[in-house]
């Protein structure tokens, strides 16, 4: 088997579609501190970006609908930092529209949620405490 060079074996790459993805790519490094690994296309047509080891992939889709046009949210993209306070203080500063304060969740997380320029729902997350899925309510799924 060969071996991707840009993303490993047993990752999921979301794609994220955008009307201006080069408005987009900027949008996403100044706010979420996103680095871009690769872009293609004149004028650029999508890239390939990461935030920490989490890696998405952003298109050009002027044709398609945003979740902002449509009025409703169509996914929600969870990424796990190890700083996720400096993370909300950065999205906070740049004035990203916050839909869900930092705070620690009943299941042990310290997490955020926010909307980007085209209305993709972000949450940020950080581990606080490690709970088995028992002390918090939830029941394990039996094999």
């Amino acid at each position: 088997m060969k071996q991707n060079r840009s993303v490993p074996t047993d990752t999921v790459l979301p794609h994220i579609h955008y009307h201006d993805v080069a408005e987009a790519i900027a949008w996403l490094k100044r706010v979420f501190g996103f680095t871009e690994h690769y872009r293609y296309g004149d004028p650029v047509s999508g890239a390939q970006m990461y935030a920490g080891k989490a890696c998405i992939m952003v298109r050009n889709e002027p044709n398609q609908a945003t979740p902002a046009q449509l009025g409703y949210g169509t996914q929600s993209l969870t990424i796990f930092l190890d700083d996720v306070d400096g993370h909300y203080a950065r999205a906070r500063a740049e004035g990203a529209r916050i839909v869900e304060e930092l705070h620690e969740t009943e299941y042990g997380e310290r997490q955020y949620s926010v909307v980007d320029l085209d209305g993709h729902h972000w949450l940020f997350s950080r581990h606080a405490r490690d709970l088995s899925p028992e002390e918090w309510g939830a029941t394990l799924a039996r094999h």
